[in-house]
């Protein structure tokens, strides 16, 4: 099952799985629970266009179509509202996450690759990055 973030389920699900877009107010959280228990999670900022972030599924589930489930619902709800496209940006560090989106019919949609750099604050603390970002986007069927 998928369903938004409950500000009642917040500490069940940091204490799995980081929610380090919480606070960042351009979006929510959509979570998949198993059994009563949060498995993973995907954060959908409501930009110009919608763009999935902070994708996590707990290394005990992976590998049963969660990551694909939680996409495939953060899709659902941008053709709901009328979007035609939504963007997700990957690490060129990542090909495992690259593949799971091309899969699912998300482009390299021409946007330089951008570098990441400096501190980032998360919930549980600053994290240094220095990552470059492939820009990816899917246009939405039905919207």
């Amino acid at each position: 099952m998928i369903r938004a973030l409950d500000p009642a389920d917040v500490a069940r699900v940091t204490a799995v799985l980081g929610l380090a877009r919480l606070h960042q107010g351009d979006g929510s959280y959509l979570v998949a629970w198993e059994d009563g228990e949060p498995v993973g999670h995907l954060h959908l900022a409501m930009t110009e266009p919608p763009e999935l972030q902070d994708l996590e599924v707990r290394d005990v589930a992976r590998g049963r179509g969660i990551a694909t489930a939680l996409i495939a619902e953060a899709e659902s709800r941008c053709a709901e509202r009328g979007w035609e496209r939504v963007r997700v940006a990957v690490s060129v560090d990542n090909p495992r996450a690259r593949r799971l989106y091309e899969r699912l019919g998300y482009e390299d949609v021409g946007i330089p690759p951008r570098r990441v750099t400096g501190t980032v604050q998360l919930r549980a603390g600053p994290l240094e990055v220095d990552d470059t970002l492939l820009t990816l986007e899917k246009a939405l069927t039905g919207a």
